[in-house]
């Protein structure tokens, strides 16, 4: 029952990742580079599809919990990645399709079906569009058989060969192999369908393999009907380059003036659906993405717009639609709409990753962007030459933007040093290791003492958030006063308020907020002794949070009165005594500190 579960999400996952950069180039690899290069296109692209669900199916974390965590950050990389898909699929549409068949002119009806195909993932759930994507399929692939078959009996073309390459295929090799392992990880569309597989109890990584074999047989029926057909009506790009993308299209047409028009039929079928799933897809995702997000949002401007429009994909339709329809009459190739996948898109694809498998938050959206525009660049110079060095050495340019999270990912771990306090034993909540809920790893303890620092760690969960899902302000507060308790109870175990003769009262407190944090994040409150004077001591603080860094630090001073009428009070001995391990290294207090000579004034003067 879970198999047949999970086998319901092949189509929608299949199609989904279909669009116009696999349909029509599935067409184009094969008639320029024979079968082999078509092999290695369509097993790179099944490849990385099917290791985004089985890298998300074995996570610490959900897809939900990551998905929250990166949103804020990955926000403009993830939308930009669905106008460049959009791109991709309209331009190739209307320029390898519907232009060749139907014919100039005929902008209104490719607009009305995606007009059609929003209205589709404006209504519909992801669950119904699940549905209507297993219709989807097997009209499409009847269609495509249909088609395959036609021209196949009418054909007289020998046939493809095993291969035909030159300097330009081996140069994209490795751009085909990084852009493509990377390419899911930006798509809002597989993120939104690993969520509800998880959710539902599904097996994320078996429904994206099924998905991603599925996926496979829509290439493989292409690169057999273009097989068929050979290069007929290859057309130069801007660019001077042949593009057989259109081969299927112009044979069909001839197809139709021998009195074989269902074969045009059936093309624009199978076609139409590929671009229909691909932006009703787009929208419900899209949606479900800007909802989320919004919904968890603090800017004061989102208050102020409905959240229709807030939330509404229309506005990046409307953007991938004038580019395309821009490009068409400039007769771009289809290879440069491709080519952001390779260079542009892959230092935050891989940031994300790594992040997905447990690395620290390091990206830089603005760096990784500039680095992928110089990516680009030689990937351009290299694809027109051809240079294949520059062409293989583009994707890994992309990557450099990624380099600090790869390095910590794969590099060597430094192994944490133990510090004792000194003079005074650390006592800890717990008297052995806590260990995970797996059993196999060990985490740190609940609290204890990180050189001058002492730490405390803790997992906010639903409890401490607000209604819009973040981390109640003034939580921060409190975790601080009772990493400031445990503090002192460490240092002071004998303090009680019963018998003592003074008393700590909190003099002021600051705190300066940085991030928002939310439910089971790892958060380590950090404080320690910053300075004093004879009467007051300050605490420095800081909060930080395992998956977003700093999110806030403060200070708050202390002062001493006494029991009895609350006079102010010099620090008292014992004070002095159970921190004497902690106090900054130029306190007259600490043990280290060493007063300066005469001669070491004057160098500093």
């Amino acid at each position: 029952m879970k198999f047949v579960r999970d086998l319901l999400w092949a189509p929608t996952i299949g199609l989904s990742w279909l669009w116009g950069l696999g349909f029509f180039y599935s067409i184009h690899v094969t008639l320029t580079y024979g079968w082999l290069g078509f092999f290695g296109f369509a097993i790179a692209n099944v490849a990385g599809l099917w290791l985004f669900g089985y890298i998300l199916g074995r996570t610490k974390r959900s897809p939900d919990q990551i998905i929250k965590d990166i949103e804020g950050r990955y926000a403009g990389v993830f939308l930009l990645f669905q106008m460049a898909a959009l791109v991709v699929t309209i331009f190739g549409f209307v320029a390898y399709l519907w232009q060749p068949i139907v014919g100039e002119g005929s902008g209104v009806g490719v607009a009305l079906l995606l007009l059609f195909a929003c209205a589709i993932g404006h209504a519909l759930t992801l669950q119904q569009l699940k549905l209507l994507h297993i219709l989807y399929t097997a009209v499409g692939v009847t269609a495509g058989i249909v088609l395959y078959v036609g021209l196949a009996k009418t054909s007289t073309y020998p046939g493809v060969p095993l291969q035909s390459f030159d300097a330009r295929f081996y140069g994209l090799i490795m751009p085909t192999l990084i852009g493509f392992l990377l390419g899911p990880w930006l798509d809002i569309q597989h993120w939104q369908r690993a969520v509800t597989i998880k959710r539902e109890g599904g097996n994320v990584g078996r429904a994206y393999g099924l998905g991603a074999l599925l996926f496979f047989s829509f290439l493989f029926l292409n690169a057999l009907t273009a097989s068929a057909v050979g290069p007929i009506g290859s057309i130069l790009s801007i660019d001077g380059l042949p593009s057989a993308q259109g081969a299927v299209s112009a044979a069909t047409v001839l197809a139709a003036e021998s009195g074989q028009s269902y074969l045009a039929g059936a093309f624009v079928i199978w076609t139409v659906i590929a671009l229909a799933s691909t932006v009703d897809s787009f929208y419900c995702a899209t949606s479900w993405f800007l909802k989320g997000k919004n919904l968890r949002s603090n800017s004061p401007l989102l208050a102020l717009i409905p959240d229709n429009i807030a939330s509404s994909p229309l506005w990046l339709l409307i953007g991938a639609t004038w580019v395309s329809y821009a490009a068409v009459p400039a007769n771009f190739s289809l290879m440069y709409f491709m080519m952001p996948f390779a260079t542009l898109f892959v230092s935050a694809s891989a940031n994300l990753v790594c992040e997905s498998l447990g690395a620290k938050a390091r990206f830089d959206p603005v760096l990784s962007f500039l680095i992928g525009c110089g990516s680009s660049l030689i990937f351009i110079i290299g694809y027109i030459e051809p240079v294949p060095g520059f062409l293989i050495i583009s994707p890994f340019i992309g990557l450099i933007g990624a380099l600090p999270v790869i390095i910590e990912l794969v590099g060597p771990r430094s192994k944490a040093i133990p510090v004792d306090i000194v003079d005074q034993p650390v006592r800890m909540m717990t008297s052995t290791p806590l260990m995970s809920a797996a059993g196999s790893e060990e985490i740190s303890p609940s609290h204890g003492f990180d050189g001058e620092w002492f730490v405390m760690q803790l997992v906010p969960t639903y409890d401490d958030t607000n209604s819009v899902g973040n981390v109640y302000f003034a939580n921060y507060v409190r975790w601080v006063g009772k990493a400031r308790e445990l503090f002192f109870n460490v240092c002071m175990p004998d303090f009680d308020l019963a018998t003592t003769r003074f008393y700590i009262l909190t003099r002021s407190f600051t705190h300066d907020y940085r991030r928002e944090s939310k439910e089971f994040e790892q958060i380590s409150v950090r404080i320690k002794i910053a300075r004093h004077n004879r009467k007051f001591v300050t605490l420095s603080h800081e909060i930080h949070s395992g998956t977003q860094g700093l999110l806030g630090h403060g200070e708050q001073s202390l002062m001493f009165v006494d029991r009895e009428h609350y006079n102010p009070l010099d620090i008292p001995g014992e004070v002095i005594k159970g921190f004497l391990a902690y106090w900054p290294k130029d306190s007259r207090l600490s043990p280290s500190y060493r007063p300066k000579t005469i001669e070491q004034s004057k160098r500093q003067a």
